[in-house]
């Protein structure tokens, strides 16, 4: 109890979290929650307090799982930048908790965290939901979250071509020269999800697209 908790960095965790080991443990961890056992998983409602002065939010998202005796918490910022701005727009923390004590165990950054999980749930209802034949994968945004997206769906699906659109056509040509595959950079949204099988949204446009 007396320990020091375990601090991981972000390129720590990046390389311990692999889509492999996390979607089986998510597609568990779903099936837990849907089923609505207290005793195998609660998980509030997060809880958002907006920070007015700042055009931001800070969200909290606590998870305790009794058997298996893991209790964490998600916290989150989340501000709305200009165009162009070199600022992050989300930042987060993971801290995990010794379930009996109380005490941290352990402050993992929670970017790649959040990136990842929230990718391959995306991934979990495509496998769910997904028509027969999967051949044009589109994406819509040019993210961190786009590239996540990118990552799990290319992993587990294969696609004959897979298309992307940005507000910005400077960051959709860079987006596609980032990633290992071939990506077809679209110019507006109806020619990107024009036939599509599968369509992800992953921008943050406040307007619809």
């Amino acid at each position: 109890m007396s320990r020091q908790p375990v601090f991981l960095s972000d390129g720590v965790v990046a390389g311990l979290l692999r889509y492999e080991e996390l979607i089986p443990r998510l597609e568990e961890a779903l099936g837990k929650f849907s089923l609505r056992r207290s005793s195998e998983l609660l998980q509030p409602v997060r809880s958002v307090m907006p920070l007015q002065n700042h055009s931001g939010f800070l969200g909290l998202m606590p998870s305790y799982m009794p058997n298996e005796g893991i209790l964490c918490t998600k916290m989150l910022t989340f501000y709305r930048r200009e165009a162009g701005s070199s600022l992050p727009s989300t930042q987060a923390s993971v801290l995990l908790f010794d379930p009996e004590y109380g005490n941290v165990t352990a402050v993992m950054d929670g970017l790649d965290i959040t990136h990842k999980r929230t990718a391959a749930v995306s991934a979990i209802s495509a496998k769910l939901l997904k028509p027969a034949q999967l051949d044009i994968l589109c994406i819509l945004g040019s993210g961190h979250q786009a590239l996540s997206h990118y990552e799990v769906f290319t992993l587990l699906f294969s696609f004959k071509e897979v298309r992307v659109w940005s507000r910005r056509m400077e960051s959709a040509t860079r987006f596609a020269a980032s990633v290992k595959g071939p990506v077809t950079v679209c110019s507006s949204v109806k020619e990107a999800v024009n036939g599509a099988d599968i369509i992800i949204t992953v921008t943050s446009s406040s307007e619809p697209v």
